[in-house]
């Protein structure tokens, strides 16, 4: 089941201007470790939901919440793009 780690305090936009918050998820795999990933809620409800694939493999939630937290602008950029392609 998906835990909710984090909420990144930048958002990002897309072509058409809507603003999206980074919400990071991850979910404890069945040898114990930990995967993560992205989820780009749009303000604009009419728009989809956008998800990353697996973004890190970490080795239990603590780490997946450091990894979280100190994530970049710029990665956010990386993994948006990758996430267009991808809706929930």
């Amino acid at each position: 089941m998906a835990e909710f780690i984090h909420e990144h305090s930048t958002h990002v936009s897309d072509e058409d201007g809507t603003a999206y918050v980074v919400c990071i998820y991850a979910r404890q795999r069945t040898d114990g470790t930990w995967e993560g990933w992205l989820e780009f809620h749009p303000t604009d409800e009419r728009k989809s939901v956008l998800r990353t694939e697996q973004e890190t493999s970490q080795p239990n939630r603590i780490a997946v919440v450091y990894w979280a937290s100190g994530l970049e602008p710029i990665y956010l950029e990386g993994a948006f793009a990758r996430a267009q392609g991808r809706l929930l």
